[in-house]
């Protein structure tokens, strides 16, 4: 469906202080149990460093393509190589989330790694009102599971890795441990570990 010009946000002003803080559930399609992070962002935060703060609370790193889908928009990274895709991109760059997610919005989508395809679904929990001192920067509460590896092959890929880890009579299995680096717990979390990754983007 195409975006219509009528209804296409407009880039406001630059704010100096937030008006919202979104609580957003962030969560992995197509695996269980399911992968999902629980974030406070303040509406002042960039498209960009959205998605840095979702690629640091789930766990990837930067290393591949992304983008989001937005009331029915796409914003990419590389919007003019994509132009046989309906909605064409517009490039995310000098967007603030407080433009884009307009009341009538409850949940939106970032895909991660176009090969991979790592489709995450952005559900807008609360909209809540800012205070200095406790919710105006990128915040982790809460979360399940671990990331997947990057590049392990999209949900079938990391099945067979999970797979080949559990078994030690795996044929893959030294493989997979090697290119692991070791050991893998899919259910490892630790908030204050993201949060510590997320205050350094700031």
């Amino acid at each position: 469906m195409s975006h219509p010009a009528s209804s296409t946000p407009r880039k406001a002003p630059r704010k100096r202080s937030p008006e919202l803080v979104y609580q957003l559930h962030v969560s992995l399609e197509e695996l269980r149990p399911l992968i999902w992070r629980r974030l406070w962002v303040p509406d002042t935060l960039t498209l960009v460093k959205l998605d840095r703060v979702i690629q640091t609370a789930m766990g990837w790193t930067n290393s591949h393509l992304h983008e989001f889908e937005i009331d029915g928009a796409r914003y990419t990274m590389l919007p003019d190589e994509y132009d046989d895709i309906d909605p064409p991109g517009l490039p995310e760059r000098g967007w603030k989330i407080g433009d884009l997610l307009l009341d009538h919005v409850e949940r939106f989508t970032h895909l991660y790694d176009f090969g991979d395809g790592w489709k995450h679904e952005v559900v807008i929990e609360a909209r809540l009102e800012p205070d200095e001192e406790h919710n105006t920067w990128p915040l982790c509460l809460a979360g399940a599971n671990a990331c997947p590896p990057e590049d392990v092959g999209g949900v079938g890929g990391y099945m067979e890795f999970l797979h080949a880890m559990r078994d030690p009579r795996h044929e893959e299995h030294r493989a997979m441990w090697r290119w692991a680096g070791g050991p893998f717990d899919p259910r490892g979390f630790d908030v204050n570990a993201v949060n510590r990754a997320l205050a350094r983007l700031r």
